[in-house]
């Protein structure tokens, strides 16, 4: 029998070479973004179907969790990208690699993706193997940070939706509810489901798996994440600049006072 590592690979290379294949007669390669979710879901199922030495619960538990949040994610980008045709950042790369795009992106999109899914997967192997058999202190401090970051996650990308259907917001920045006190909720509701899933790695003993929540949350705050959207949003919305003086960018905190507001 493979190792749950090495069966959890495979499996999620072979997910992504499935994504890629639909990907092509669409001409879109953003649908990536939808499966990403599910990429973990399946490293989820792989990994509690080959851990028989991992607490029954425990495995349920992280399956569970897992579950939900790659379901939300992936009918969240699923909806929000309906109709809209490929994304800006993977139209930029297509037109960049003409022709040869369609074998470019294989390895550029897909592969690239499904290897750092697995990466950042690890733990849900630790969480699922060995450690004790009864809750401990981690375990709720796992399940806490998870339910705090999908409250974070969730709540904003509803929050925003909400506000993007209303054409009197057209230009304007998301500055309410919980966009209010972090000027990416999502990206730190993503994060903190992960250091939530680690905690609960931690607790069956997977200490070893720590690289996954810290690459997740540079990855956000650095990569595709916050670093990504703002280098540009400032130019597109004339009230981004005192958004940003007056906001926290990721971890949640109490707003500065805005220049515009009165003496």
């Amino acid at each position: 029998m493979p190792t749950p590592l090495l069966a959890a690979l495979v499996a999620g290379l072979g997910f992504m070479v499935v994504v890629w294949l639909v990907s092509l007669p669409l001409r879109n390669s953003s649908i990536v973004d939808v499966a990403w979710g599910p990429a973990f879901l399946l490293q989820a199922v792989v990994y509690w179907s080959l851990t028989p030495d991992g607490w029954a619960a425990r495995k349920t538990l992280v399956l569970v969790l897992v579950a939900v949040w790659a379901t939300r994610l992936a009918v969240h980008v699923a909806t929000r990208n309906a109709g809209k045709g490929e994304d800006f950042r993977y139209a930029g790369w297509r037109a960049a690699a003409g022709p040869s795009w369609w074998w470019r992106s294989f390895f550029q999109v897909f592969v690239l993706q499904g290897l750092l899914a697995w990466f950042i997967g690890m733990p849900l192997l630790g969480a699922q193997s060995g450690g004790p058999a009864a809750w401990t202190a981690l375990d709720v401090i796992g399940i806490a940070l998870w339910i705090i970051g999908f409250v974070f996650e969730a709540g904003g990308d509803w929050q925003l939706r909400a506000f993007l259907r209303n054409p009197a917001n057209k230009g304007r920045s998301m500055t309410r509810g919980l966009w209010r006190f972090t000027r990416h909720p999502n990206y730190f509701g993503d994060a903190t489901q992960w250091w939530g899933f680690y905690a609960l790695a931690a607790a069956a003993g997977g200490w070893w798996s720590l690289v996954s929540p810290v690459a997740m949350t540079f990855l956000l705050v650095r990569v595709s994440g916050v670093g990504m959207l703002e280098r540009t949003i400032a130019e597109r919305r004339p009230d981004y600049a005192d958004y940003m003086r007056t906001t926290s960018a990721f971890i949640p905190w109490f707003p500065r006072p805005s220049k515009e507001d009165p003496a």
